[in-house]
């Protein structure tokens, strides 16, 4: 009777152990599933941040042609094409631009559509001569419209962005200038992610890719009337038009799991995320291994208890079995049977204790990853405050060894200042992703002054020269941000230092009346011809190669966002002055960093 019983108990857990995995198998494709949708919900944050990102980027560039094509020396080119001394300096121009703003071409097309000048007229490749009236960027730059195109570029072979905006003459367009930019520049903050991203337009055609084999790959089947479509504007090479294997099943609204067909085939979660402005699609492809890792691990877990629990029950029917026998051999059994549960449950609580570690070490590896790839980006921002640092710190050591102390404690008072700028740069990377107007709120003027002076003191040093500065005697609030205005009175003290540059000694005037700022150098002056257009985008009139032409449309623009104004003039006595009129604020609340 007893093997009799104990045949019954076995078939009874083994039909349950059987069960059980059969239990398992069922439900291993739904928990699967559970696990990639958690999967995509931690991916949706890196897929915003690389929409933004995108988008961030592309929107930078957008104003550009319509800056350039401002310029009065491009209509006069497409007044006179066959001025071949003016069109030679509008290549070498428009080529300057293109280093500048890094972009791989910039051309002028008249309103046929020939290209008349281009930054690569140098090259093998120049786009000199070629006609894009077929364009769609072209079209719309000529009806009076800024436009954006992405196309695959006939001429290079290479896969570019394009801005184009119409070239006025008066009322009249004559003309369209046109921004070419590498997509190549856009995808390579993609790369080293754990995840592989892809931007497809509204035909599922693969724009953009973090892996260079899914470029001009369609996720679906063109229609013949779209790829007519392509072939008419040569938006992308038709001949290389392939189809990406793809098998797609749906876990949510913006959510799949796919499988890519290949030498070895691949499964991802995809995240998508829609760019209404472009009716462009970006999406994010986590590999499922981790899923399925918390999938088995889950089950495994679940299966390890119960199987606690089946030898719980084990032992108690075998118990029950054995109550006929003698007392002596009931004990025995007992304790042999309590002695194999002490034994399992030690065994499984060890195994659980190794699960819940290797859990732990993979948190803590995904955290040290991430807290990896955040310091090579901030490595970068922290460079220039860390230099002065140094620099700061050597100057006290030597004070402290020659026993001047108010001079070191000066150069450590120094070194706090930088520290407290590289917290505010950890706190503008921190909140990166919001709106870039910073709000402005009351500060100390004096306070400012003295941190852009901090800033300037390098060059004082290095190359001879001084600022005059006395401060207010009572303090003075203005309404603005620390950050920007300090980036305003360095540009001015900059610019005074630059226009005195052929002085032995030259001398900076910085004063302060009330919330009017000015700084004044003993230069040759500014041009009366050119004073109203000292503040215009890319004017200048330093010597070729030492600037741009922005920074004090920069400044300008900064101190309009404070509601103040900055003009400039010539003193009666010699030398420019600038005039930066602040509004006064009260100390009542913080100002803005």
């Amino acid at each position: 009777m007893m093997l009799s019983a104990r045949a019954r108990i076995f078939v009874v857990f083994a039909a349950v152990f059987v069960g059980m995995c059969i239990l398992g198998g069922l439900i291993f494709p739904s928990l699967e599933r559970h696990y990639m949708r958690q999967q995509a919900e931690q991916n949706a944050v890196p897929l915003r941040l690389a929409a933004e990102s995108l988008r961030a980027a592309l929107n930078r560039y957008a104003p550009l042609p319509a800056l350039i094509a401002d310029r009065p020396r491009l209509a006069a080119a497409l007044r006179q094409p066959d001025n071949t001394s003016l069109i030679a300096t509008l290549n070498d121009d428009l080529r300057q631009i293109a280093a500048t703003v890094r972009a791989s071409d910039v051309f002028l097309m008249d309103i046929s559509g020939t290209t008349l000048a281009a930054a690569s007229y140098r090259e093998p490749g120049s786009y000199l001569g070629r006609n894009f009236n077929y364009q769609t960027y072209f079209d719309q730059a000529m009806n009076g419209d800024l436009s954006s195109f992405q196309v695959y570029g006939t001429t290079t072979g290479e896969r570019g962005y394009f801005y184009a905006a119409p070239v006025e003459d008066g009322t009249r367009i004559v003309g369209v200038l046109a921004v070419k930019f590498n997509i190549s520049a856009f995808e390579s903050v993609w790369r080293g992610s754990d995840s592989e991203f892809m931007v497809y337009d509204r035909n599922d055609f693969v724009l953009m890719s973090s892996r260079p084999d899914w470029h001009f790959r369609a996720l679906r089947p063109l229609s013949d009337a779209t790829r007519q479509v392509i072939a008419q504007n040569l938006q992308y090479p038709i001949d290389r038009i392939d189809l990406l294997p793809i098998t797609a099943r749906d876990l949510n609204e913006t959510v799949k799991h796919i499988y890519i067909e290949g030498p070895a085939r691949e499964s991802f979660v995809l995240t998508s995320l829609h760019l209404n402005e472009r009716d462009w699609t970006i999406a994010s492809l986590t590999p499922t291994r981790p899923a399925t890792l918390n999938t088995l691990q889950t089950l495994l877990i679940a299966g390890l208890t119960l199987m606690l629990l089946m030898a719980g029950l084990w032992a108690y029917f075998l118990k029950q079995a054995r109550q006929s026998e003698a007392l002596a051999a009931e004990q025995q059994a007992k304790q042999a049977l309590e002695a194999a549960v002490a034994e399992g449950t030690a065994e499984l609580r060890a195994a659980l204790t190794a699960l819940k570690q290797t859990q732990t070490d993979l948190i803590q590896a995904g955290k040290l990853s991430a807290l990896g790839q955040m310091s090579a980006a901030l490595s970068h921002e922290f460079n220039q405050p860390l230099t002065a640092v140094k620099s700061y710190a050597d100057n006290a050591h030597a004070f402290l060894d020659r026993g001047r102390v108010p001079e070191a404690q000066d150069n450590i008072t120094r070194i706090s200042r930088m520290v407290d700028r590289m917290a505010s740069i950890s706190t503008h990377l921190r909140n990166f992703a919001r709106r870039p107007q910073q709000v402005t709120g009351p500060l100390v003027l004096n306070t400012v002054i003295q941190d852009a002076l901090a800033v300037v003191e390098m060059r004082l040093a290095s190359e001879g020269g001084r600022v005059e500065y006395t401060p207010p005697e009572t303090e003075i609030w203005v309404t603005g941000g620390h950050v920007r205005l300090q980036q305003v009175i360095v540009n001015l003290i900059n610019n005074a230092l630059d226009a005195m540059s052929g002085q032995r000694d030259p001398v900076v005037s910085l004063t302060i009346h009330n919330t009017t700022v000015q700084v004044r150098d003993t230069g040759d002056g500014i041009d009366p011809d050119t004073l109203d257009q000292i503040f215009d985008p890319f004017f200048t009139t330093k010597p070729t190669g030492k600037g741009l032409g922005l920074g004090l449309s920069i400044s300008f623009n900064i101190v309009s966002d404070f509601g103040g104004t900055l003009t400039a003039a010539n003193h009666p006595e010699g030398g420019a002055v600038f005039s930066v009129v602040l509004q006064a604020a009260s100390p009542a609340r913080l100002a803005a960093q």
